[in-house]
């Protein structure tokens, strides 16, 4: 889960997730071996079946049109992801807070709830689907003292999106997850952060420091 520590948001210099960054093409045979070095040989299968996943979904529900292609998508791409065991960071990464990129968690066979919601989120770009639709929501949540992220997509602005959570198997509307209560969203845009009783305050090209850091991870990703 999220740390507690995240209710305080850090602002960092603009940084937006640019091309390939973060998509299943931008695997490289450097990235495969490297994971395959620090995880074992399972990395190389884990990281060839996103792509694969990924390859069939546009040839598959991927080749609808419109919203009804979008919304085709998120369940297959929520059950792929939520396949990854569920391990807090200090079990799996020794330390209190870890943001993964995707190709970590897959290789390390292992995520927790922000790095299922980063995983689905630059695998439905990479399907197509905009940025615009897809934030990733940092919330409190009755079910737990812990923080929790989810990911939604938004079907028009304003609309009641639909939340792909690593909890649930199946994908509900934001107003029947009473349990959810949001702090703050985010994507590649932009920060919104959400206040009791008035206007979301918007921070225009700016983002977590978590979030930063998985970009620039990302980068050097395709350095290897």
């Amino acid at each position: 889960m999220a740390s507690a520590a995240l209710c305080a948001i850090a602002i960092a210099a603009a940084f937006a997730a640019p091309g390939e960054l973060g998509f299943s093409r931008s695997v490289t045979a450097g990235l495969v071996a490297r994971y395959e070095s620090y995880f074992g040989q399972g990395a190389r299968r884990h990281l060839e079946s996103w792509k694969e996943f990924v390859r069939n979904a546009v040839g598959g529900a991927g080749q609808a049109r419109g919203d009804a292609g979008e919304t085709a998508l998120l369940h297959p791409v929520n059950r792929f992801f939520n396949r990854l065991p569920d391990l807090t960071d200090l079990a799996h990464w020794g330390v209190e807070d870890y943001w993964t990129t995707p190709s970590e968690a897959l290789a390390s066979n292992g995520a927790d709830c922000e790095d299922y919601a980063i995983a689905k989120y630059f695998t439905l770009k990479e399907l197509g689907v905009p940025a615009s639709r897809l934030r990733m929501v940092y919330a409190r949540t009755w079910k737990s003292s812990a923080a929790h992220m989810v990911l939604a997509y938004y079907s028009a602005p304003g609309a009641d999106p639909l939340i792909l959570d690593n909890l649930e198997s199946g994908i509900r509307t934001a107003s029947d997850r009473p349990d959810l209560v949001p702090v703050y969203t985010f994507n590649d845009e932009d920060i919104l952060v959400l206040q009791k009783g008035a206007p979301p305050v918007r921070l225009s090209g700016t983002s977590t420091r978590q979030w930063k850091a998985v970009l620039e991870k990302l980068k050097r990703e395709l350095t290897y």
